[in-house]
C-alpha cells in the first residue's frame, strides 16, 4: 500500500514567521502563501507615495469579479514592491467583497476606529469611496 503524501507545510518545512498569526487568531492554511489578488493591501492602508488615504482603494487598483490587479504594477512605488503577503492575507482574502476585506484589514490593525472618526473611505451606497483621479 502506498503511503499518502504529507501535507505541503511539512514538505516545505516550517512556515515563514510572517505567516504565523498572533495569539488569539486562528491559524490559516499553509497552502495559500502567495498573493491572492484580493486587493486589500491596495485599498486598506494609506500609501503616502500614491497620496492614497486609509480605507480608500488605490486609483490604480482595477477591481473585477476575478481579481483586483494593479494597473501600474511594473512601475509601482517601492512601498508596494516591498509588500509581502502574510497571515493577514489568509484572514481577509476569503471574504466575498473588497469592502469586506478592507473592513477586516482595518479591524485587525485597529484602524477601523480611526477611519470612522475621520470619515475616510466610508461606504457610500454600499461601496467604498474612491479617491479623485
Amino acid at each position: 500500500m502506498k503511503r499518502p503524501a504529507e501535507p505541503a507545510q511539512e514538505q516545505r518545512g516550517p512556515l515563514p514567521a510572517r505567516f504565523t498569526p498572533p495569539p488569539g487568531y486562528a491559524p490559516r492554511t499553509p497552502l495559500v502563501l502567495d498573493c491572492t489578488a484580493c486587493g486589500a493591501c491596495c485599498a486598506a492602508p494609506d500609501i503616502h507615495a500614491l497620496s492614497k488615504p486609509l480605507g480608500v482603494p488605490c486609483r490604480f487598483l482595477q477591481v473585477s469579479e476575478a481579481a483586483c490587479l494593479c494597473q501600474i504594477y511594473a512601475e509601482r512605488p517601492g512601498i508596494c514592491r516591498r509588500y509581502q503577503p502574510d497571515w493577514v492575507c489568509g484572514e481577509v482574502a476569503p471574504l466575498p467583497t473588497l469592502e469586506a476585506r478592507v473592513r477586516r484589514f482595518l479591524e485587525i490593525y485597529g484602524l477601523d476606529e480611526a477611519q470612522e472618526e475621520n470619515g475616510i473611505g466610508q461606504p457610500r451606497g454600499g461601496r467604498l469611496q474612491t479617491p479623485p483621479q
